[in-house]
């Protein structure tokens, strides 16, 4: 089969198209044959293994995981012993995030924990694109943030991937959202239902009156004293991302710096790493097929184009998601795309 391969780190070259052996599905696994998958900064930071901090983790000279992609949608071809919540045949879409990855490939082995059943308005394309990006947002709020109905929330990033899926799902959680992004994509942060837009470049958030309840930081460098500023007495920083501050910690310092804070002040400042599993993927499924929640795709590239969309994505332009597409879809799936 063809699958993308990494054995270096460094820039989108290092991302190369070769021929590998089909994997072999085992116990409490599914095989599936990948119509699609979705690019995620994890991608980029995986590529050139930054922050050099992460590489205890990546592997400290050369990538552990060979296969990149953290997002995949398509059909089961066969299933390992033990499984019973998806047979062959069955459109599924989920995360390999912590199975070794291995989505940018023809077929991919993932735990049948990692994966339900596709979205019944959604094409596999734009299934394949929710996993990762959702499932942040969906965590990052409901768990983390604590958000409840009438509650001011403010999503910093939030004409990304994550960002387009937390101001939806902070709208279904009952919130008052306020995004922050660039002008130039506040119209796109507004039609996925932010009730007020900040343009970064031109407001302070942290200097003006308002006072949030949750801000969910996915981009900027603001720093965690900077945010508390913006919060209510006993509101909550929820920190998932934003742009590194070096290569050597990334944006960990701003999380270090939120943790040792957190202990003395009023505010809650709390961090997390997204963590696929089947329910919030039924419950996203749920919130797809009710309409609330609709996947917003910048563009899509082919497989072999996926150097290309890992480096479209790491210079931070992107609106919403990034997509791949893999293999034809046998059938044509129903289609429920929100103009980007």
């Amino acid at each position: 089969m063809k699958a993308i391969l990494h054995d270096a780190y460094g820039p989108p070259e290092v991302l190369k198209l070769a021929e590998v052996p089909k994997p072999v599905v085992e116990d409490g696994e599914v095989l599936v044959r990948v119509h699609a998958a979705s690019v995620n900064p994890a991608d980029w930071h995986l590529m050139r293994g930054d922050p050099y901090i992460a590489r205890l983790s990546f592997g400290p000279r050369k990538p552990r995981d060979r296969v990149p992609g953290c997002d995949l949608a398509g059909r089961v071809e066969a299933v390992g012993g033990n499984v019973t919540t998806v047979q062959p045949g069955d459109e599924v879409f989920g995360s390999p995030f912590e199975h070794g990855l291995g989505a940018f490939a023809e077929f991919a082995a993932i735990s049948a924990d990692l994966v339900a059943p596709r979205p019944a308005n959604l094409t596999l394309e734009q299934a394949a694109t929710v996993p990762v990006a959702a499932m942040t947002a969906l965590q990052g709020l409901r768990d983390h943030g604590r958000v409840e109905a009438g509650q001011k929330v403010l999503i910093i990033g939030a004409s990304g991937g994550v960002g387009t899926f937390a101001v939806q799902i902070a709208k279904s959680l009952g919130a008052e959202v306020t995004g922050a992004c660039s002008a130039a994509k506040s119209e796109l942060v507004r039609s996925v239902g932010a009730d007020h837009v900040i343009d970064y470049a031109e407001e302070d958030f942290t200097a003006g009156a308002e006072r949030y309840d949750v801000i969910f930081q996915l981009g900027g460098t603001r720093s965690p004293s900077d945010c508390r500023r913006a919060l209510t007495s006993n509101g909550t920083l929820v920190l998932s991302s934003g742009e590194p501050a070096g290569r050597l910690f990334g944006p960990l310092g701003r999380v270090v710096k939120a943790m040792v804070v957190s202990p003395f002040v009023s505010e809650r400042m709390v961090t997390f790493t997204v963590k696929p599993n089947r329910e919030d993927l039924l419950a996203l499924k749920e919130l797809i097929e009710a309409g609330t929640v609709t996947p917003v795709i910048d563009r899509t590239y082919s497989l072999s184009e996926v150097p290309d969309a890992v480096g479209y994505l790491e210079e931070g332009n992107a609106r919403g998601k990034v997509g791949v597409k893999i293999w034809r879809a046998t059938a044509e799936s129903p289609s429920s795309s929100r103009p980007a």
